[in-house]
């Protein structure tokens, strides 16, 4: 049990906060309603499409090409950090992490500085953070304000678009805290890419970003990923994170029950008017921002504000991001790993990242 909770913490926290409201809220018709299934289905059928894609070694490919570009530390930096930003748009933060924080650890094993090696996984890991604000589906708590507050895709972009870029600005120039001394990074060879599942998981990702785009139909899109992983690797459906699913279930059922208590209606309406931004930023860095999103959208029709404030508040804490702890668990597992110093250089320039940024949209944008 100890193991499950240090491993899965947030699906612990939010099961545990659901079953409190029943016992205020006692189960009725109206449970059926906290469930926002497109979502659901949407991210299940995202996870399946990249996780297919991956499997087959696109990632890899594209990585290994782009690698032989590199000649020095501050270079091979950038090109992973800029990997990070621009894949994480389509193929969610998460993935773009494991798929890159490896690769980096892999590469720096042959090279004996501890700190560029934590600089780069850190800027990779704010990079990834930064780039998946731009999309829908860059991340969960996109995917669900995106669905819950019916936004256009012209509407998502107009108001993530400014944070986004300035972010990268951001991150690139503190590449400058790399060293610029010599690397070798053009060993990475490719492997071939197996013409047939390749194009039925690219299918599928379309599907997934017509659906998100209300163009297809939610159940179409479910009934195509079951349908693909069956046909080509059925053991994608193993590998999908239900996990952060059932977070999400049961978050529904814990918003969706205080929601209908007055006197808790009352309190987070009345300090989240006009302060969506700040106050889900600072729920980010203690609860991490998915759970942060979902559980604030009951008492705001700001989804704008909520939206900037959940990805804004990805900075910070190591908790706040999701994907953030996703970076870490890989370091921290690493030959010579020095989890101190991470948290240390994570949480400066995290918060040298999200204090600007804040102040910035609370002022300025």
């Amino acid at each position: 049990m100890k193991k499950f909770f240090r491993s899965q913490p947030v699906l612990v926290i939010s099961f545990l906060a659901a079953v409190l409201t029943v016992f205020i809220i006692p189960p009725d018709k109206e449970y059926i309603g906290y469930i926002n299934k497109t979502v659901l289905i949407e991210l299940f059928s995202l996870m399946t499409a990249v996780g297919g894609l991956r499997s087959v070694g696109i990632f890899d490919n594209a990585t290994s090409y782009l690698l032989k570009k590199a000649g020095t530390l501050r270079r091979l930096g950038l090109i992973f950090i800029v990997l990070c930003y621009f894949s994480a748009m389509l193929v969610t933060n998460d993935v773009a992490l494991l798929t890159f924080v490896p690769l980096t650890l892999l590469v720096y094993s042959g090279i004996k500085d501890e700190k560029s090696r934590i600089i780069t996984i850190v800027l990779e890991t704010s990079a990834a953070n930064a780039g998946s604000m731009l999309t829908p589906i860059g991340n969960p708590q996109n995917l669900f304000v995106y669905d819950t507050y019916k936004m256009t895709a012209l509407s998502f972009l107009k108001a993530m678009l400014p944070a986004g870029i300035i972010s990268l600005i951001m991150i690139c120039l503190l590449t400058l805290l790399i060293p610029d001394t010599p690397c070798d990074s053009g060993s990475a060879k490719n492997k071939e890419i197996p013409k047939v599942p390749t194009a039925g998981y690219c299918v599928l990702f379309v599907i997934c970003l017509l659906t998100v785009l209300r163009v297809i139909p939610d159940v179409a899109c479910f009934a195509a990923a079951v349908v693909i992983a069956l046909i080509f690797d059925r053991k994608l459906l193993a590998k999908v994170d239900y996990a952060l699913l059932a977070t999400f279930v049961w978050f529904f059922v814990f918003v969706g029950n205080i929601g209908r208590i007055d006197a808790v209606r009352d309190f987070f309406s009345s300090i989240l008017s006009g302060r969506e931004l700040l106050v889900t930023a600072l729920l980010s860095q203690v609860i991490s921002n998915v759970p942060a999103a979902v559980m604030l959208s009951g008492f705001t029709e700001n989804g704008t504000q909520l939206l900037l404030g959940a990805d804004l508040g990805g900075f910070g804490t190591l908790i706040a991001s999701l994907a953030s702890l996703i970076s870490f668990q890989i370091y921290r597992k690493a030959e010579g790993a020095q989890s101190g110093r991470y948290i240390l250089i994570f949480s400066l320039i995290n918060f040298g990242m999200l204090i600007p940024l804040l102040i910035l949209h609370m002022t300025i944008l």
